[in-house]
C-alpha cells in the first residue's frame, strides 16, 4: 500500500528501525523525526540531509515540546523506547518511565490533533515471557517475576499496548500495535546478538555465546519489519488491532546462529561460551497468521541473505573489503 503526501511523525526515528522506515518514506512524504539521539543510526543514512526530513532533538517525557512538535502530522509512528537487555537491567526505573509515561504522552498528544490518520505503537515479543512457541496475538501475555529487572521492559510495553487500544475504544484514536520479533539488519546499533556476531565475524574475532546456546529465536530482517509497519500505517483493517511482525521460518538456536554466521561469511572466528548473569528467553517463535490474513504481510528475506546484507553494511562502515 502506497503512502504519499503525508506528514509522518516518528518518535525514536533516528534509531535502527525508525530510520530505516524514514528512508522508505522520505521521497514521497514529509518526515519529522523526534528523538533524543542517544542511539543515532540516522547519521549514517544517505538521506540524512534530505529536504523532506526534519529532525527534532526531543524527549517523549517532555509533553509540551512533544505536542508542539507533533502539530500538523497525519501519521504517528511511536518507536521511541528504552530497549536492550543490558540497558534495561541497568536502568529499570528509566525503562518504566520512558516506556509507560512517554508512550502515554505520545498517545495523548496524538489524541489532541485535529485530525490523525493513524498511530502505530511498537510493543515487543517480550510480552510473551520466557517460553513463546508460535505465539499468537490472542495468547496470554506474561509479565515475569516482580523485581526481576529484565521484565520491566515487557511490563512497560504491555502497558503501552493496553493504553493504545484503550485510546481507540474510548476516544476513537485510530491506533495499531506491532510486536517485533528479533529484528536485525543493516544499520542496527546498540545491543543485539546477531549484530554482534556479524560484526565480530567480519573481523575474524571470537564470538561469545551467553549460556549454553540452546536458546531458540526467529530472526526478522529489518526490511521485512518495515514492510509490516507500512501495512500497519495504511491498511484499514489494522485499526484497533495488534500484530506480530517476524519471520517464523528463520528459526535457529543461538549456537546454531553463531555457526551459521561463521559459515555464511567464511569467517575464522572461534565460538566461545561465557557465563550468563541474567534471566533469558529460552524460546521465541511468532505466529504471523493474523498479519498475513488481515494485512497481507509475509517475511521474504531468509536468514542467510539477511546475514550477508548486514555483513556488507558493517564491512563498508569500517572500510573492510
Amino acid at each position: 500500500m502506497t503512502i504519499s503526501n503525508k506528514t509522518i511523525f516518528i518518535t525514536g526515528g533516528a534509531g535502527f528501525i525508525g530510520s530505516t522506515l524514514a528512508g522508505r518514506l522520505v521521497e514521497d512524504n514529509r518526515i519529522v523525526i523526534y528523538d533524543n539521539l542517544s542511539r543515532d543510526s540516522l547519521k549514517n543514512k544517505p538521506f540524512r540531509d534530505h529536504p523532506n526530513l526534519k529532525v527534532i532533538n526531543g524527549d517523549i517525557l517532555d509533553f509540551p515540546t512533544l505536542r508542539q512538535a507533533m502539530e500538523g502530522s497525519d501519521i504517528i509512528v511511536h518507536c521511541a523506547a528504552i530497549a536492550g537487555v543490558d540497558t534495561v537491567i541497568k536502568s529499570p526505573v528509566t525503562t518504566m518511565r520512558v516506556n509507560m509515561l512517554g508512550s502515554a504522552n505520545v498517545l495523548e498528544a496524538a489524541a489532541q490533533l485535529p485530525r490523525c490518520d493513524r498511530v502505530v505503537c511498537f510493543s515487543t515479543s517480550e510480552v510473551f515471557g520466557r517460553q513463546a512457541f508460535r505465539s499468537a496475538e490472542t495468547d496470554n501475555t506474561v509479565m515475569g517475576e516482580v523485581g526481576e529487572a529484565r521484565w520491566t521492559y515487557a511490563v512497560s510495553k504491555l502497558a503501552e499496548e493496553h493504553l493504545a487500544i484503550a485510546y481507540y475504544h474510548e476516544q476513537w484514536l485510530p491506533t495499531t500495535v506491532v510486536r517485533p520479533f528479533n529484528v536485525y539488519g543493516a544499520g542496527q546499533i546498540g545491543e543485539g546478538a546477531l549484530r554482534t556476531f556479524i560484526q565480530r565475524a567480519v573481523r575474524d574475532e571470537p564470538i561469545d555465546i551467553h549460556g549454553d546456546g540452546t536458546q531458540i529465536r526467529a530472526w526478522c530482517y529489518v526490511d521485512d519489519m518495515v514492510d509490516g509497519v507500512l501495512l500497519a500505517m495504511a491498511h484499514p483493517k489494522a485499526i484497533g488491532e495488534s500484530f506480530n511482525i517476524g519471520n517464523q521460518k528463520a528459526v535457529v538456536t543461538i549456537y546454531g546462529l553463531a555457526n551459521t554466521v561463521v559459515r555464511v561469511l567464511n569467517s575464522k572466528s572461534p565460538i566461545r561460551f561465557t557465563r550468563k548473569d541474567y534471566v533469558d528467553v529460552e524460546l521465541r517463535i511468532p505466529m504471523v497468521k493474523k498479519a498475513y490474513e488481515m494485512l497481507g504481510f509475509e517475511a521474504k528475506i531468509d536468514l542467510e541473505e539477511g546475514i550477508r546484507r548486514s555483513a556488507d553494511y558493517y564491512r563498508q562502515q569500517v572500510g573492510l573489503p
